[in-house]
């Protein structure tokens, strides 16, 4: 674990080793108890492949119905 600071522009500086392990582009999630930073794919169709590589036991329509769900959810915080 490493500690950072934001800098008076808001950034903040991931030190190299982890941004080579999990890339340039994150997603920020706001927690109850802080933040977390989502590594996001440069392709993003990629990403989606090996996450549902990862998912073996889950069916289609699951999926599907969760995806469409989680858009809903991110459409009304955004507005």
């Amino acid at each position: 674990m490493s500690t950072v600071d934001v800098d008076s522009r808001g950034r903040v500086y991931i030190p190299k080793d982890m941004r080579e392990d999990l890339g340039e582009r994150f997603k920020i999630v706001k927690l109850e108890s802080g933040i977390k930073l989502i590594p996001v794919s440069k392709d993003p169709v990629e990403g989606l492949k090996d996450a549902l590589n990862s998912a073996e036991d889950i069916e289609v329509e699951d999926v599907s119905s969760r995806t469409e769900e989680k858009a809903r959810e991110e459409v009304k915080e955004d507005f």
